[in-house]
């Protein structure tokens, strides 16, 4: 028996020496060590040996299986090693050789815009604020002093949820939560995505963006929103660029000015742009109506303050003289790669 036992042991240590992968590793492993190997067909037979003899026996079963799972452990880290070193030198990368060169990614030409917009308005002293897309028809129209019966209410204009709740077609409501919620002095700029119900071509989108300024405090003039604009352009579009006022009519301003820009393609010479007059229109503004300071909750004898709203898309159109307004929303690479600084 002692003899068979050494038997099993010397051919599992040679085979071992030689084993290279881990298959035929486990293959000697099942045979010898197995639920049904060599080693445990031996114990299976110790019914026809001799009590006195059975102990012995097992002792060099042990013996056997110990020096043959400590040879197998040997031989499982040295095929590891070889296995870890053939899979390197098949997914060995040469570094020096050349690649393709991949182009870096810049911000959209609307987020260069309006960074600088945040930028040059808080600079001035402006606090950045948001508020919900989905409003109540009460600060997107009542406290603006847009009546029931105003035009704005159509609803081929207006994007109804129900009856008191609309897609905000512009960021007004903002200055009326404002308004509502803080004393004088106030000075904010509010941007975001507003809603109307126009088809998409190249001056217009169904979904756009405004950002839009509000000042309320003691002694605030119609100069002080023209100081206001000027420096907006000419921080914007350069030295050079002024504006231009027009009297126009906003339910929630009076007096109400549509404003036009010097034309930043052509510095006011006259181009296919401004159509050869030198300006563009670019905003609507005005002194904020008293009867919307009062309906806000706010003295109008002794606050006055101004108002004004620009499309971020339109500003971006001017600075990067982007003739069509889709392609700031269609994400073109082509397109997009220009604005890589």
């Amino acid at each position: 028996m002692q003899d068979k036992i050494n038997e099993i042991r010397r051919r599992a240590l040679s085979e071992l020496v030689s084993v290279t992968d881990s298959k035929a590793l486990d293959d000697i492993r099942v045979r010898v060590l197995g639920k049904k190997g060599e080693l445990m067909g031996i114990l299976r037979s110790m019914g026809q040996v001799a009590a006195d003899m059975r102990p012995l026996i097992g002792s060099w079963v042990n013996e056997a299986r110990e020096n043959i799972e400590n040879a197998i452990a040997d031989a499982q880290k040295a095929i590891a090693a070889k296995e870890m070193q053939r899979r390197l030198e098949k997914e060995k990368i040469d570094v020096t050789l050349p690649v393709k060169e991949r182009s870096e990614g810049s911000l959209h030409p609307m987020s260069l815009v309006l960074e600088k917009l945040f930028d040059i308005f808080t600079g001035m002293g402006f606090e950045a604020v948001e508020g919900p897309e989905v409003e109540y028809d009460r600060y997107n129209f009542e406290l603006m002093n847009i009546p029931q019966n105003h035009p704005a209410r159509d609803a081929q204009d207006t994007f109804y949820v129900d009856d008191n709740i609309v897609l905000r077609t512009h960021t007004s409501p903002v200055q009326a939560r404002i308004m509502t919620t803080r004393k004088p002095p106030i000075r904010i700029v509010s941007f975001g995505r507003v809603y109307r119900a126009d088809e998409a071509d190249a001056t217009h989108s169904p979904v756009f963006h405004q950002l839009e300024g509000l000042v309320i405090d003691e002694n605030v003039s119609m100069g002080d929103l023209k100081g206001t604009l000027d420096t907006f352009a000419r921080r914007l579009y350069g030295e050079g660029v002024t504006t231009r006022f027009r009297p126009s009519f906003f339910p929630f301003t009076e007096p109400s000015a549509e404003v036009d820009l010097t034309c930043a393609a052509c510095r006011g010479k006259g181009c296919r742009i401004c159509k050869d007059t030198g300006w563009i229109e670019v905003l609507g503004s005005g002194m904020v109506n008293p009867k919307v300071l009062e309906m806000c909750g706010i003295d109008s004898k002794k606050y006055s303050g101004f108002a004004f709203g620009m499309g971020v898309e339109r500003l971006s159109n001017l600075k990067y003289n982007i003739t069509d307004m889709r392609n700031l929303y269609e994400n073109d690479v082509r397109f997009l790669k220009q604005f890589r600084t």
